[in-house]
């Protein structure tokens, strides 16, 4: 992957680490593309589960700025290309995935370091994290989809605060609002953040995909819609295998093992 992004394969769930840890894993156009490559083969290897963090102190500054500094520039830079070629594409398809993306955010995330996290499924930070929309301090907007994803998440009003005064937001903070799962010891973070990567990728992975995309959608379906799709997915679920064992584990008293196949 270039010496950018570790991939650690643990069978059923894929470890993928940010690792410029010198540069607080800021992104470059090589960065880009191994984070692109390496969840793309978690997805097409059969993983059931990725588990994203950072290397060092920190999760990730977003775009490396000396990369895309007009000064040593021919003129100024096309940052809608950026994002267009990298940023977008990238939590596209982590939304897009079929199952679960967990981010544990080692330390700073910021600007699109940020967003990049709040584009994952389920986000658990160290005590010690921090995010921060720092996109004002050098006259940008929130992107990586973070305007959307921070109105979503906390409101209109907690959103324009983040996004217009690039106040740093503690990670307990962070969870009691509602813009991540949970805060935890910074020591005791990637043990849990490993634990429930490797539980959910032996859990129901058909249903936990098709929830995740439920959830997604919700934000803007209306309530009919809504009800109508649930419907049809959970009629895919109840053919699956999967819900005949758990149901079957149920009945038993006895753990069941789920296989994530449709049929």
């Amino acid at each position: 992957m270039g010496g950018t992004v570790l991939v650690a394969d643990h069978g059923d769930w894929v470890e993928i680490t940010l690792d410029r840890p010198d540069r607080l894993n800021s992104f470059t156009d090589a960065m880009h593309g191994a984070l692109f490559a390496a969840i793309e083969g978690a997805r097409d290897g059969g993983a059931r589960c990725i588990l994203l963090t950072g290397a060092g102190r920190g999760f990730c500054a977003g775009q490396d700025l000396g990369d895309r500094d007009p000064a040593k520039m021919g003129g100024p830079p096309d940052l809608g290309d950026t994002l267009e070629r990298f940023f977008n594409p990238l939590v596209r398809l982590i939304r897009s995935l079929d199952f679960p993306v967990v981010c544990a955010v080692n330390g700073v995330a910021a600007g699109a370091g940020a967003n990049l996290a709040l584009a994952c499924d389920i986000v658990l930070a160290a005590n010690g994290a921090r995010f921060i929309q720092s996109f004002a301090r050098v006259g940008l907007v929130p992107d990586a989809g973070g305007t959307w994803t921070l109105t979503h998440l906390v409101g209109e009003a907690r959103a324009k605060a983040l996004a217009l005064t690039a106040e740093p937001l503690g990670a307990r903070d962070a969870a009691d609002w509602g813009l991540i799962w949970k805060a935890v010891p910074d020591d005791a973070l990637m043990d849990e953040a490993r634990a429930l990567a490797a539980r959910l990728a032996a859990g129901p992975t058909l249903g936990l995909g098709h929830a995740k995309q439920l959830i997604q959608s919700a934000a803007t379906a209306p309530f009919e819609e809504q009800l109508a799709e649930e419907a049809r997915v959970q009629r895919i679920c109840g053919r699956s295998p999967d819900y005949a064992e758990g149901v079957s584990a149920f009945l038993t008293k006895r753990a069941p093992h789920f296989t994530g196949r449709s049929s």
